[in-house]
């Protein structure tokens, strides 16, 4: 399993939210990111090999890019988000999971495991 996975539920749909792309970015500096993995959520509304396991990430800041606007038109549906981006920062080499819980008017999150 990858370091950092992430899980997506769309609770206006009550379901996962399968086929939403997923960028990994990590801080250069306050104003910059440098894109280190990519993925697609699966059919169960999870990406857990965003990252190869051989690959440790250092301690740092990171950033999660939701693409929810594609998301939603693609369900011939309207959002008030886009984008939903989730910075986080990692104090260790263990597992973050960061779940995303989804509606077309807002959003929730927090570190799983």
């Amino acid at each position: 399993m990858s370091q950092i996975t992430t899980h997506v539920l769309d609770t206006s749909k009550g379901m996962p939210a399968e086929g939403l792309h997923v960028i990994l970015e990590r801080s250069k500096d306050q104003h910059s990111w440098h894109e280190i993995a990519r993925g697609i959520t699966n059919q169960d509304g999870r990406i857990s090999n965003l990252l190869p396991e051989s690959i440790v990430l250092e301690p740092g800041t990171y950033k999660l890019i939701f693409y929810t606007g594609e998301y939603y038109k693609a369900h011939h549906a309207r959002t008030f988000y886009p984008f939903v981006n989730i910075i986080f920062e990692t104090h260790d080499t263990a597992h973050y999971h960061v779940p995303l819980l989804l509606n077309p008017y807002g959003y929730s999150t927090y570190r799983g495991s």
